[in-house]
């Protein structure tokens, strides 16, 4: 299973040098959404490293499609305070871990 990285350029490029080589920076709303969608059906990819403020952009139906995707995960990572990835643990193990 793969580890995938979508965002900005700027965003994407820790995770480049950090050795992940899947990475995706789309432009406009409608490549955003289209490289999910895509990336939603492709095999061997595990988790969706996305950033948080792009993940707000997308449309109501594509976000909730990626919230309830449990194969592949996918993780909202940025600046401001997100419960994303909390909620994330919790549904794939069943404990909150932050009690």
């Amino acid at each position: 299973m793969e580890i995938t990285v979508v965002g900005s350029p700027e965003f994407t490029l820790g995770f480049q040098l950090a050795g992940i080589s899947d990475l995706y920076n789309p432009e406009g709303e409608d490549e955003t959404s289209q490289t999910f969608r895509e990336l939603l059906n492709k095999k061997g990819v595990g988790i969706i490293v996305v950033d948080s403020a792009i993940l707000a952009t997308l449309p109501e139906r594509l976000r909730d499609r990626l919230s309830e995707s449990v194969t592949p995960t996918v993780l909202g990572i940025g600046t401001e305070e997100d419960t994303t990835l909390r909620e994330t643990i919790r549904k794939a193990i069943g404990v909150d871990l932050w009690k």
